[in-house]
């Protein structure tokens, strides 16, 4: 390796048990061999979107080993020689940061390389290399030539396994490229009569690319479920297992449109279905042991919390591009281009936290761990405990929920926001309820679905119209002093009409809500779960 340039080869391992007894050996392919060092690494790989980097030439990566990061830029053409084993191309290495956006990033070439290929495009994961690495120096008179790893890589994209690279690589230690070529014709010449080693002509990330493509050619759409399956029989643990199954499927669904960012859809079906599962763990308490619980549950709110960050900036961008497109004239309009950029910037930094989140290996673990949990059915064991069947409990757990929902009536008629918001939560945690378990219900469940989902939705735009007006109360006050007498007026204007919807809202709440906790609903409640 010289500055600014990869020269090594590269080979495919074919049986690996031989290879590592060879490369163990004291002397390898002619040199003494130093000490192994190990390490576990990862290999972020990068691109815009729209491949800006790769139409340039280049491929980028971050790469992980114990607490550093550093970003390599390398050229996508290369000279090979010798069948294809020997590598040489373009290679720039830098300090880095795991955020995708190379602003946050210490100045450096490679970072300024990426920049310019870039062009502005924001930056995402295209796949995920994790590898184990054992390397050696290889040593003539006490000094370096070479280093000597040996790979053992999984290939990952969203999470999942797409396959694995077993690879030997030898990089030349030798200042010059001259120098450098000659050690490792020799070296080659040493290989090439290993049986169980192949010259590899494709790097890393190409033959982690052929994998993505046929993955994705071979892929069949994910389709949840449109119903969990539940039977009166089933026990809790397997009624449980397949409610959080189904939502785990479609939040895996959602997942490449949230990553992606085309357009809102993926972020929103992702969001609901970590809802809806968070919801299932507390429908179905009991189903697994606590600890389980509480470490699903939380890492759910993880993802929650990052996606709903993201969503609310989506929603106040979507209300407030709906206010512009009712003002008459184009200059109220241009007047709110302040705050509608404001707005960009926090949902931008939102994404990226978002994306962080996503393309890390806790997630990843995370996701693994959830999906070999509710994919694998609980075991039948020999006990004297009577199974918990879900027909014996889910009368007492439906009206629980209600009863958690009517708790609120004496507060409501003086309830501000926040203490209706508290009430929307628990509205969802009834219909979540009774959604799950519909199966095991009478087609009238429907209709009370459909008042407590009509309860729910008018608090959260009465949520949304608070949340409105607060945010752009808050950036007038902070941003007054640079926006023009045009711009703050357009920006009030704005904010009176959020304040108007939240006291409208407010107003006609009461009536929604006599309708849920009244004697009709109760009744058609009590019919519904007496025929459980």
């Amino acid at each position: 390796m010289t500055e600014g340039r990869e020269l090594e080869l590269k080979y495919a391992v074919t049986d690996r048990a031989a290879v590592e007894q060879i490369v163990s050996a004291k002397v390898v392919f002619g040199f003494d061999a130093g000490e192994w060092r190990e390490h576990d690494v990862i290999d972020q790989y990068l691109d815009t979107r729209g491949g800006a980097l790769a139409r340039a030439g280049y491929g980028a990566r971050l790469r992980r080993v114990g607490g550093r990061t550093i970003v390599t830029v390398k050229s996508i053409a290369r000279r090979r020689a010798r069948g294809g084993a020997l590598h040489d191309r373009l290679e720039v290495e830098a300090r880095a940061t795991r955020q995708l956006d190379p602003g946050r990033w210490p100045e450096s070439p490679a970072r300024a390389l990426i920049e310019v290929s870039a062009g502005g495009e924001a930056l995402h994961t295209l796949f995920t290399i994790e590898q184990h690495r054992r390397e050696r120096d290889l040593l003539r008179d006490g000094g370096v030539v070479a280093t000597l790893s040996l790979d053992a890589g999984v290939v990952k994209r969203f999470g999942r396994e797409l396959g694995v690279i077993d690879a030997l690589e030898i990089e030349s230690a030798a200042a010059h490229p001259a120098e450098a070529r000659r050690v490792l014709a020799a070296i080659a010449a040493d290989v090439e009569t290993v049986p169980t080693l192949r010259p590899e002509e494709r790097s890393k990330e190409e033959l982690a690319h052929a994998l993505v493509e046929r993955a994705l050619s071979d892929a069949k759409p994910v389709r949840p479920p449109r119903t969990p399956g539940i039977r009166s029989d089933d026990s809790l643990t397997e009624a449980g297992r397949k409610v959080l199954r189904m939502h785990l499927l479609r939040m895996l669904a959602a997942e490449p449109g949230a990553r992606l960012g085309e357009g809102t859809d993926g972020v929103h079906k992702m969001r609901v279905a970590t809802r809806r599962m968070r919801a299932a763990w507390r429908v179905f308490d009991g189903t697994y042991p606590g600890r389980v619980a509480r470490r699903h549950v939380a890492e759910l709110r993880e993802v929650a919390q990052a996606l709903g960050t993201v969503r609310d900036l989506d929603v106040m961008l979507e209300r407030l591009d709906a206010y512009r497109a009712g003002l008459a004239s184009d200059e109220a309009k241009a007047a709110l281009e302040p705050l509608v950029e404001e707005w960009r910037r926090n949902r931008a930094a939102a994404r990226r936290e978002l994306l962080d989140l996503l393309q890390g290996a806790a997630y990843d673990r995370f996701f693994n761990d959830y999906r070999a949990l509710v994919d694998r059915a609980p075991a039948v064991t020999a006990s004297d405990e009577p199974v918990t069947r879900v027909r014996d409990i889910a009368a007492g757990r439906i009206w629980r929920a209600y009863e958690r929902l009517r708790a609120h009536d004496a507060a409501v008629p003086y309830a501000d926001v926040p203490q209706l918001h508290a009430v929307r939560i628990d509205g969802k945690r009834l219909r979540y309820t009774l959604e799950f378990l519909r199966e095991l219900l009478p087609p009238t469940v429907e209709s009370l679905v459909a008042e407590v989902t009509k309860l729910q939705d008018h608090i959260g735009e009465l949520n949304d119209s608070q949340i409105a007006a607060e945010t752009t109360r808050a950036w007038l006050i902070e941003a007054a002093g640079g926006l023009t007498p045009a711009e703050k007026r357009a920006a009030a204007a704005y904010l009176r009409s959020a304040e108007r919807d939240v006291l409208r809202l407010t107003r006609t709440f009461p009536a929604l809500w006599r309708r849920i906790t009244g004697p009709t609903f109760r009744r058609r409640l009590a019919l519904v779960i007496g025929s459980i």
